[in-house]
């Protein structure tokens, strides 16, 4: 039997996986964890999930749950324990106020991710399949089908504390590949995945905060160029690429992962707000007309988040936007998915936001309701916050 780890932490998820068990925790859903826990059991794999909190679902036969916080060594060992594969998908920071908190993002994001490596080398694991992100090369510049020959995006020109220590993470990852294991363990082999934005029913991140915007009111325009493009990855397909990567890893397919990255997509580029277009009008509410520039939206962000940083600690409130999430939903950037279709044999199936649509229907939303006057000062608030970024734009810089 082979055992598998997963590892997550409330906004991160570490796993381990070998073939008679798997092992997952972490500490909040990058994507739903237990879907790839799942996965690997109908495999007839050993799982074991690791995080911060319970999972929300039952866990199906030969799923084994241990609670427990990658930012802590000795308690990454003992769920890593007899594992001969590990998935670290564990991060923190990805979205909203989660990144402004730079502390934690680095606790978890480098800490944790040193925790995972050592472990692995400690205990004998061969194989480590790190879950990165496609921020490590992008920060708000155009891409257009680029690929993993595209060098890091310097550490000082991301926008956010997330994209840079993930940077820092996977190279980490890849530069422990080769590393020698405890005793006559042998070697160490890793590989990192950088999934696009990820949806699909469950999804616990996104969405949610997407449709609660929705029904709150707050989604009353869209930004950028209509013509820009993003990209967006299904949970079942983002599964497939880790069960593939692990494969890979694998003596039977050479090592062929081994220290290389791989960007993961649906492979199918559209405009970012488009792609939610029948999630909005499939709960019963119109798609917003009003288009706005990305540098207005951007420099709204700006002064969210240093009105955060100076009250944050009173009042952590959850930002509308982040410099980070303008970027990443309003500039185009997707890329090719040649590398990972030729060395993993990955091939990404279609999906669309049908299934996600029924599944917010299935839990009572739907059809926008009146809003209440508190939450009508609060929108008119951000509106008129918006109005004075924009006259402030405007305005000429002193000195000048």
């Amino acid at each position: 039997m082979i055992r598998h780890i997963i590892t997550r932490q409330s906004n991160s998820i570490v796993g381990n996986v070998t073939q008679s068990e798997i092992r997952p925790a972490c500490q909040r859903k990058k994507f739903k964890l237990e879907s790839l826990a799942c996965s690997l059991s109908k495999k007839s794999f050993r799982v074991v999930l690791f995080d911060a909190r319970s999972p929300s679902e039952a866990l199906p036969e030969g799923v084994e749950f241990i609670q427990g916080d990658v930012r802590d060594f000795t308690q990454v060992v003992n769920a890593l324990r007899g594992a001969d594969c590990v998935f670290h998908i564990a991060s923190y920071g990805m979205s909203g106020r989660e990144q402004l908190n730079r502390k934690l993002i680095e606790e978890v994001n480098l800490q944790g991710t040193e925790n995972v490596i050592q472990a692995c080398v400690d205990l004998q694991v061969p194989r480590l399949v790190y879950t990165s992100t496609f921020n490590v090369v992008f920060g708000g510049q155009v891409i257009k089908n680029g690929d993993e020959t595209l060098p890091y995006l310097p550490l000082h020109l991301h926008p956010d504390h997330y994209s840079r220590t993930k940077s820092l993470a996977e190279t980490r990852v890849l530069k422990a590949n080769g590393s020698h294991l405890a005793g006559e363990g042998g070697v160490l082999r890793t590989c990192a995945l950088r999934p696009a934005g990820i949806y699909g029913p469950g999804e616990e991140r996104h969405l949610p905060r997407i449709v609660g915007y929705i029904e709150r009111g707050l989604f009353k325009f869209v930004y950028g160029d209509p013509e820009s493009l993003v990209e967006f990855v299904h949970v079942d397909n983002l599964v497939s690429a880790h069960e593939l990567a692990a494969e890979a890893l694998t003596d039977k397919r050479q090592h062929r992962a081994a220290g290389q990255a791989y960007f993961i997509s649906d492979g199918r580029p559209i405009n970012n707000f488009e792609f939610f277009r029948p999630l909005v009008e499939g709960l019963g509410y119109s798609f917003p007309k009003l288009r706005l520039p990305v540098s207005l939206i951007y420099f709204f962000a700006f002064l969210t988040e240093i009105v955060h940083s100076v009250i944050g600690r009173v009042y952590n409130f959850q930002p509308l936007l982040t410099r980070a999430e303008v970027y990443k939903t309003g500039v185009t950037h997707y890329f090719s998915m040649e590398k990972a279709r030729a060395e993993l044999g990955y091939n990404p199936k279609k999906y669309d936001l049908g299934e996600v649509v029924e599944w917010f229907r299935s839990r009572g939303h739907g059809k926008k309701q009146v809003t209440s006057p508190i939450k009508k000062l609060i929108l008119d608030a951000v509106l008129f916050l918006i109005f004075v970024a924009l006259v402030l734009s405007f305005l000429p810089v002193v000195g000048q």
